[in-house]
């Protein structure tokens, strides 16, 4: 369900609402999750932030699509994938992926392994 907070997001890039829906629509199920919309991003949480999606352009613009969004997840280990456009490890043994999704088809089972694998790291953080 879209809400006006998440249309206000949007403002400006409502072509890339339906990537966002679609990919909010396959994270539901994966149990309790809190939606927050921020200025800059949406997280999504359970005890603690697991996924987010932004505009970050983690893709030199020539690279990258007009139509776009970027899912951001968190892990204890760095994903080798070229669909993984940027990986930073900001702590020791937690890595941050940035994946850039311009299609619907995009948000498939891999991906959701991921969020779904970050989702269960964050549940058990400390």
């Amino acid at each position: 369900m879209v809400n006006g907070d998440i249309l206000f997001f949007f403002d400006g890039k409502l072509d890339a609402l339906p990537l966002y829906e679609a990919f909010a629509q396959r994270v539901e199920v994966l149990g309790a999750v809190t939606v927050r919309v921020q200025k800059t991003q949406i997280s999504f949480s359970n005890r603690r932030n697991f996924a987010f999606v932004s505009f970050l352009p983690a893709r030199r613009t020539k690279d990258r699509p007009k139509t776009y969004i970027t899912v951001t997840f968190g892990l204890d280990r760095r994903v080798p994938s070229p669909r993984i456009d940027a990986a930073v490890e900001p702590y020791p043994n937690r890595w941050t992926h940035h994946v850039l999704i311009s299609s619907v088809e995009e948000i498939d089972e891999e991906l959701l392994g991921w969020v779904r694998e970050a989702y269960d790291f964050s549940a058990q953080k400390r």
